[in-house]
């Protein structure tokens, strides 16, 4: 019976789990499955001072997508106030988003500004993106309110 009401909860979790991380809309850069900022943990940014994968065992689901943790204090404090610390434009690339498009942010290639996480593509994006951040940001955060709930490859066929 034991064995039983075991793998039932597992089943129960299993697909409460998938239904929940499919949930992830086009205003949060994750994968298929959900998983957003590829499994890094959006707190460790902030608090180590780069970038840490996150456990799969501690997670907590924000905005559609699930966000992973190294440790339960992390989980605690991402969940007290999850807007702090989940990157902006929902972890797509930063200078992609100043040009009103979005590309996948990479978690290892990331900048702090003003208490705010933000990814690029890759290291030369993230060098161009680096000559003017104040003027990238403004112009990212005029663009997401337009692009926000687009397809990533619908805005790259306009």
């Amino acid at each position: 019976m034991n064995i039983f009401k075991s793998a039932l909860s597992g089943i129960v979790a299993s697909v409460a789990i998938a239904t929940s991380v499919f949930a992830a809309g086009n205003d949060v850069n994750a994968t298929p499955t959900g998983l957003a900022l590829q499994g890094y943990d959006p707190v460790a940014y902030f608090t180590d001072g780069e970038p840490t994968k996150g456990d799969w065992d501690i997670s907590s689901e924000y905005n559609g997508a699930t966000y992973r943790f190294a440790s339960e204090a992390h989980k605690a404090t991402f969940d007290a106030d999850p807007e702090a610390y989940a990157p902006a434009y929902g972890g797509y690339c930063a200078f992609g988003t100043a040009m009103g498009f979005k590309f996948d942010g990479d978690p290892t290639l990331w900048k702090i500004v003003d208490d705010t996480l933000y990814l690029n593509l890759s290291p030369a994006v993230q060098e161009r993106w680096s000559e003017d951040i104040p003027g990238f940001i403004e112009n990212a955060d005029t663009n997401w309110t337009d692009i926000v709930d687009a397809d990533p490859a619908v805005l790259l066929a306009n």
